[in-house]
């Protein structure tokens, strides 16, 4: 099949060669023209995915996959088009559909009869069938389920990992009409492998959920299920420290049950999914009061955490403090929705001067995202682990001269490398 896939970030074009590798031809649509020669040119244009390199450079070696910035005249010769079109929110968690909307837009300028069209954005449930599929219709002059097909298939990957979790996770599908869904479920079947997964209570492979609306939501279920887990186990953490409990060990315990799922208390949750999805979920069903508690309660960690190193240190007024990762996850070079913004700002409303390190950044790109490059070996009084990064599980207090105080705020450090310098974490220990 000719197979177009609009959006060449970091899951649509992971996915593009996926779909490649499994023998069809493939092109990839961006608004972004140096997205576009990067990619012709077998060079991703985002570092650290996994076997990308390899997978990318084998795919257009052989003409199996070719990039463009013409969506419509590549959807015009298309059998399916895959659309991974970002869906951004504003300050308040309000969905802005501008960019999925003009690209829903071109790929209707271009749709065929007989097309199955396939959106994997994450989006508020309704959103396919009420708004993607009426703009489809008034710009192809096509109907949803007659002329053309239709369906919502969540991606259900991570940024570093996303070859192994395609094969990993059932995909998700659902039409908005039952052909639609059959037909989803066949490309998806031909062009995905998966692990055998004896875990499972059905086999691994293509899953379809019956309508559009169950894919959206499933995906915003799982998702806004994590948020509201950390949000309890941040409380949880919390209360702990008040009476002096190790928490980790607790979780440790409480997750030796199997009906005990409690996840890892943190400084913050970020990245593009985790604490926005919840904002999606809430756009459909704005009475989910548990939902709306978490998001809160998670978006006040970063307060809390420093509010209790200012406490440690005796305040913070004047005093230079590290804030190590801007990344918003280890190893992921990305700060979409960081904790590192809201702990910088949060230090600053202390009056620290709040300097941040990143081994994947360089200082000079630091200053790029509006934040104070620390440089290691500098003094300081204090430090706060935001991300965490492997490489900051080899530093001692030889890496921040004069540090008095560290506060852990994933659980990544080993405090026998930090002699004489008080260790402040979440809730105590790992779990």
């Amino acid at each position: 099949m000719k197979v177009t896939v609009v959006g060449l970030g970091k899951i649509g074009l992971p996915l593009a060669v996926q779909f490649a590798l499994g023998g069809h031809h493939v092109v990839g649509a961006d608004v972004d023209d140096g997205v576009v020669s990067t990619v012709r040119a077998a060079r991703p244009p985002f570092p650290g995915e996994a076997e990308l390199v390899e997978r990318l450079g084998q795919v257009v070696g052989e003409g199996r996959l070719e990039a463009t910035a013409d969506t419509t005249s590549a959807v015009a010769v298309s059998d399916v088009v895959v659309t991974v079109v970002p869906l951004y929110v504003d300050a308040d968690g309000r969905p802005d559909f501008r960019a999925l909307d003009a690209a829903t837009a071109s790929i209707g300028a271009g749709l065929r009869p007989g097309t199955l069209v396939s959106f994997e954005t994450t989006l508020p449930v309704g959103t396919t069938r009420d708004r993607l599929a009426p703009l489809l219709e008034r710009t192809s002059g096509l109907t949803a389920g007659a002329d053309f097909f239709l369906a919502f298939s969540p991606e259900r990957v991570s940024s570093g990992r996303v070859f192994a979790d395609l094969a990993r996770y059932p995909k998700l599908v659902g039409g908005v009409d039952p052909e639609s869904g059959q037909r989803a479920t066949a490309f998806y079947a031909d062009a995905l492998t998966f692990d055998e997964r004896p875990d499972l209570a059905r086999p691994n492979g293509v899953w379809d959920l019956g309508s559009a609306e169950a894919a959206e939501l499933a995906k915003l279920a799982e998702t806004t299920y994590r948020d509201v887990n950390i949000g309890l186990a941040n409380q949880f953490a919390s209360y702990a420290d008040s009476i002096g409990v190790d928490f980790g060990a607790v979780a440790r315990a409480c997750n030796s049950q199997p009906f005990s799922h409690l996840h890892q208390p943190g400084i913050a949750v970020g990245g593009h999914c985790i604490p926005v999805y919840p904002w999606f979920y809430l756009a459909g069903d704005p009475d989910a009061t548990i939902v709306r508690a978490a998001r809160a309660a998670n978006a006040d960690m970063p307060d809390r955490c420093v509010d209790r190193l200012a406490k440690a240190c005796g305040g913070l007024g004047g005093s230079p403090i590290a804030v190590l990762g801007a990344c918003y996850r280890g190893g992921v070079r990305e700060t979409a929705f960081s904790g590192v913004y809201p702990v910088v700002r949060a230090l600053e409303r202390h009056g620290a001067e709040a300097l941040v390190h990143d081994p994947l950044y360089t200082p000079l790109e630091l200053d790029g995202l509006g934040l104070r490059a620390y440089r290691r070996g500098d003094p300081v009084v204090a430090a706060v682990l935001q991300a965490d990064h492997r490489e900051y599980r080899s530093w001692t207090p030889a890496d921040l001269p004069g540090v008095r105080v560290v506060l852990d705020g994933r659980h990544a450090l080993d405090p026998a490398r930090w002699p004489g310098v008080e260790m402040l974490s979440l809730g105590g220990g790992p779990m």
